[in-house]
């Protein structure tokens, strides 16, 4: 699993934003400024659509005025289904979404989750990171079903300590 002081690696993925969808890669989209990525297991699944996504959504403007230049949601889902939950969610303008329908970049984090039993395939581990110029600094990974460690007020937290 990619750990602090790791550079992001380069897979290409779909970027999903106000602009629409563009082909690119991992490390162009995560590679400069400060950026918080946080990853869950898919687009309009319960715990994603009703706790996570919308956590961030609701403290962007705090993330923000904490140094964040970036907010993006990545997904094992096709750009088509992430480009829908982020007009459903109203969500474009505030975060980004990368698009990961294989899951290449889940593998390449160390964050590809087992969802089978599920009927899901291989989505990611719900986490969240704060990356800076490329690197990770910071990484926050569940370890029980819900949204605590990877959520918005766990990700203020840290950039709270970073910048005290």
């Amino acid at each position: 699993m990619i750990e602090r002081g790791n550079a992001i690696p380069s897979v290409g993925i779909k970027l999903v934003n106000a602009s629409g969808v563009a082909e690119t890669t991992s490390d162009a989209v995560l590679g400069s400024g400060t950026v918080v990525l946080f990853s869950v297991p898919g687009a309009f699944t319960p715990t994603c659509h009703v706790n996570h996504l919308p956590g961030f959504l609701a403290n962007a403007s705090k993330l923000k005025a904490k140094g964040v230049d970036r907010i993006i949601c990545v997904a094992a889902n096709d750009a088509h289904v992430m480009k829908a939950w982020a007009e459903a969610s109203d969500a474009l303008g505030a975060i980004e979404f990368i698009a990961d329908g294989n899951a290449d970049l889940a593998r390449a984090l160390g964050l590809a989750k087992d969802f089978s039993a599920s009927g899901m395939g291989t989505r990611y581990a719900r986490a969240a990171m704060i990356v800076r110029n490329g690197a990770v600094s910071d990484i926050f990974v569940e370890d029980a079903p819900g949204v605590n460690a990877s959520g918005a007020p766990a990700v203020l937290m840290a950039l709270e300590t970073a910048n005290a």
